[in-house]
């Protein structure tokens, strides 16, 4: 049986497709990349993981879709969507009301399209890949995974905000936590690597790419994420600005005359390291950075600073750690961030092997170190295939 795996991000579009009834044998997969942004890139892996790359515009989540399953090119055709079973489509928000795997109707979509306040940059790409999916796929069943769903859990002094509880009561305005997805897949697979049970073990897991938060995973179970009622709050990403004084957007009200249209566009798409050096993809910002530009030097120490924080203040949450974990596109792609985020590890008696950690190795801590350094390669498309499987079957 084969099931497609659909995956929008902020900037960036995965899809697999995999044998279910072969151990979710890996078939066919590919990618859109820096969507909206200057020389987007365009994928597909054949199973040998031989890629075949385009560059292209591609100015919007449609259009990267259109691309990726609609151009009929050599390396992605109609065969390729031949008996899939089902497709899974990661959803950033589900609110309080969804997060089991959940078949999609009308009512769930316009659910998740609800929840596009909350989620500006996810939630209407994920209904626009549902969209355009159901219209090319309308006789198969599709199914939504919730992002929010890992962190349904979370004891309520993480996800109270301090507000008057009616404020809570009436329009559920809390921290739900996002990444959840791939959160779950890094805390299992690190249990496995170290051949423990998930149950005993304290983790906090870093997932950092254009959207970046960080997660305190006890005896199997989120107890808090960085990111909040939307996934703007926590730590500085690509555009988004990460934690600010809510001061200041009253201070754009009331001060400067701005609107709420603006600001939910400054903070969303023209902060972070976008607003701090101009550059939002840190493979730009790292060589700029190395070439003196001291803007970039700045956004890199601001973002580095800012995980460094969010790590300590869960090691003090958790009453200690026994494994950090890196994953997503920087975290588990370049050693020279990781190299710098765990400089501040001395409390915690860490230190990074550093030939380990130059080879991306699963475990890159030194044997003398108390405690683990991880990196665990994103596989969110694995376990969207896998609960999409377990709910039509």
């Amino acid at each position: 049986m084969k099931i497609m795996a659909l995956n929008c991000g902020s900037s960036s579009i995965k899809y697999a497709i995999f044998d279910c009834s072969d151990n979710y044998r890996l078939l066919k997969h590919g990618q859109a990349e820096r969507i909206g942004q200057k020389n987007s890139t365009l994928s597909h892996y054949s199973q040998d993981n031989v890629a075949n790359s385009v560059t292209l515009d591609l100015p919007n989540h449609q259009a990267a879709l259109q691309a990726l399953f609609q151009n009929n090119s050599p390396y992605f055709n109609s065969h390729d969507l031949n008996n899939i079973r089902a497709v899974g489509h990661r959803v950033v928000h589900g609110g309080e009301l969804l997060f089991e795997p959940t078949v999609i109707n009308d009512e769930v979509i316009k659910e998740i399209s609800n929840l596009a306040r909350f989620a500006p940059l996810h939630c209407q790409s994920n209904v626009t890949g549902i969209e355009i999916m159901q219209a090319m796929l309308p006789k198969i069943s599709h199914v939504a995974i919730f992002d929010t769903a890992t962190h349904a859990n979370m004891p309520s002094k993480a996800y109270m905000y301090a507000l008057p509880v009616e404020i809570y009561e009436k329009y559920k305005i809390r921290k739900y936590g996002f990444h959840g997805i791939n959160h779950s897949y890094m805390a299992t697979q690190s249990a496995h690597l170290l051949n423990k049970e998930l149950c005993v073990l304290k983790i906090i897991t870093c997932h950092l790419g254009n959207g970046c938060s960080i997660s305190a995973f006890e005896k199997g179970i989120s107890i808090d994420n960085s990111m909040g009622l939307t996934p703007l709050e926590g730590l500085v990403m690509g555009t988004r600005s990460g934690d600010i004084d809510p001061a200041i957007v009253t201070y754009l009200i009331e001060e400067l005359g701005w609107h709420s249209e603006q600001i939910i566009e400054l903070l969303n798409k023209k902060s972070g390291l976008l607003g701090l050096c101009g550059k939002s993809d840190m493979r730009d910002i790292i060589k700029e950075a190395q070439d003196g530009n001291a803007a970039a030097q700045m956004a890199l120490e601001i973002f580095v600073y800012r995980i460094q924080k969010y790590i300590g203040a869960y090691v003090a949450a958790l009453n200690g750690v026994d494994a950090i974990v890196f994953s997503g596109g920087i975290g588990e792609n370049s050693p020279y961030l990781r190299s710098l985020i765990a400089q501040n590890f001395g409390y915690l008696n860490i230190d990074i092997e550093k030939s380990k950690n130059e080879k991306n190795e699963a475990i890159f801590s030194s044997s003398t170190s108390s405690s683990y350094l991880l990196t665990v390669p994103a596989n969110e498309e694995l376990v969207i295939a896998q609960q999409t499987f377990q709910k039509i079957k």
